[in-house]
């Protein structure tokens, strides 16, 4: 478990265990929409892991687990879609808990992308509370 999860851990009142918060992992360049979800998801028992590009992501996939992955599909260093095939080779499992957002409507490639992998997607600017029920189905679904 890396620092940033121990650190979760202990704010959840539970030093070394994850049993209480479930925890997402968010991949979102505009560290501004990471921010202003934190303390929705944390009123609904989820811990928020943030992180701006997907080799950071890649980190926090190899270094932990998650019950849900909000990945947005247009980021630096490795986009969405090579995260999730980065992660579908380290850990399949994580595959059925992925979110992708992205406000390209209308993008061939990442709509033919999400279509293959039978992903689900939210399209930017989306409701919080649409966000908070795709989160809560997913974890209902896989057991996250």
């Amino acid at each position: 478990m890396n620092d940033q999860a121990k650190e979760a851990d202990k704010a959840a009142g539970a030093p070394g265990k994850t049993g209480l918060k479930k925890y997402i992992l968010m991949l979102e360049d505009e560290v501004a929409l990471s921010a202003e979800l934190a303390p929705y998801f944390e009123h609904h028992s989820f811990k928020l892991v943030a992180v701006t590009n997907g080799v950071d992501g890649l980190k926090q996939v190899i270094a932990n687990d998650f019950s849900v992955i909000i990945c947005d599909m247009m980021m630096p260093n490795l986009p969405g879609d090579m995260f999730y095939r980065a992660v579908e080779r380290t850990k399949p499992r994580l595959c059925e808990r992925f979110i992708f957002i992205t406000g390209f409507k209308g993008n061939r490639d990442i709509e033919d992308f999400i279509r293959k992998v039978n992903g689900v997607v939210l399209w930017k600017p989306f409701q919080t509370q649409q966000l908070m029920d795709t989160i809560e189905t997913v974890v209902r679904k896989t057991g996250g």
